[in-house]
């Protein structure tokens, strides 16, 4: 684990969809930070696995499961808590349709996660944060909230609901010493996407990962510990400035529409 300034210090984290990827590149940049996490994930064993590789590298870190839109197993997970300083709203799933072709079922499936999930978390952990007289909740929208991509009608949805969520709550409890912001990703290597690779284009994962990467403007995708990095900022009290804002970082994507 690399050592950072210590901005996080004597705070307690808790980062959803941690067990990889994105989320796995937040609670190791918080741990290294300082800060205490919590691994949430939908599968336990991922989670432990990144806990005690933290653990190991002599952070702080304990390992949750819960699927994030069941509302009383979020409910108990942020009841267990020692203490919330920090929420990361990180866990999602991707979806690939347009709005005839996205069956009900799978709408109601993405919605569940991504939209509910969040508003499971919120509902469960401002109140836990609101206990220490002020935290911060960051939200892992996209630029999918801002800007139309082709063939990801409900998963664009869910981003939107996200980056309006983060508005709502920066507003709410700005006075209460609670800050709220987002960040919107473009495409980042994560193991997902390789996972997607493999399942839809065998046999010319390379091909395609490198279609992928040219099609942002800096000519590859993004890594996770890059994300990380951005909300370990807006996490710390460096940022104490900032709240209500949506942050791209999207290797220029933006750029092009």
């Amino acid at each position: 684990m690399t050592a950072f300034a210590p901005r996080l210090a004597s705070k307690h984290a808790l980062v959803t969809g941690a067990g990889s990827g994105i989320g796995r590149a937040l609670v190791e940049r918080f741990a290294a930070e300082g800060a205490s996490v919590t691994v949430l994930d939908f599968g336990r064993e991922a989670a432990e696995a990144v806990a005690s590789a933290i653990r190991e590298q002599g952070g702080r870190a304990e390992a949750a499961a819960c699927d994030v839109s069941d509302a009383e197993a979020v409910r108990a997970v942020f009841a267990a808590l020692p203490r919330l300083d920090i929420l990361v709203n990180n866990a999602g799933i991707a979806h690939i349709g347009t709005a005839t072709s996205t069956q009900p079922a799978d709408f109601d499936r993405v919605y569940a996660v991504n939209v509910k999930g969040v508003y499971h978390c919120l509902h469960f952990g401002l109140p836990r944060l609101l206990e220490q007289k002020g935290g911060v909740v960051l939200n892992v929208a996209s630029i999918a909230s801002k800007v139309g991509l082709p063939d990801r009608f409900a998963y664009s949805m869910t981003k939107g609901a996200v980056l309006s969520m983060t508005l709502s709550v920066a507003r709410d409890y700005v006075a209460q010493g609670i800050r709220c912001n987002c960040i919107c990703p473009a495409r980042v290597h994560t193991p997902f996407v390789d996972g997607f690779l493999a399942r839809t284009y065998p046999g010319r994962e390379a091909e395609m990962f490198a279609k992928l990467a040219a099609a942002q403007p800096v000519g590859r995708m993004g890594e996770p510990a890059e994300i990380a990095a951005l909300a370990a900022f807006l996490c710390s009290p460096e940022a104490s400035f900032i709240t209500g804002s949506a942050y791209d970082i999207d290797g220029g994507t933006t750029l092009l529409r």
